[in-house]
């Protein structure tokens, strides 16, 4: 597998509802698919999180880590790295 770990595949096509009205992937393989067409960035926690909306432009300074984590594009895996998928 590429940048995106068995982990990372898993738990987005488990969750990808949270971002998406419909089904984007139905298996580990058009997730990967799917996550590197979208550029989708594994980040190590919240600050790398942060630091990656900055980098991208977005107006996220009123956003406590709370809000950030709960962004729907904001994907908590469970070894808590985050996966940011921006669609």
């Amino acid at each position: 597998m590429g940048e995106y770990d068995e982990m990372c595949l898993e738990y987005f096509l488990a969750n990808q509802s949270q971002l998406f009205d419909e089904k984007v992937a139905g298996n580990l393989e058009e997730a990967e698919e799917f996550l590197e067409d979208c550029m989708a960035v594994v980040c190590k926690n919240l600050k790398e999180v942060r630091a990656y909306f900055k980098e991208e432009g977005a107006d996220i300074a009123q956003m406590s880590d709370d809000d950030l984590e709960d962004a729907s594009e904001v994907f908590a895996l469970p070894d808590g790295r985050y996966l940011v998928v921006e669609a």
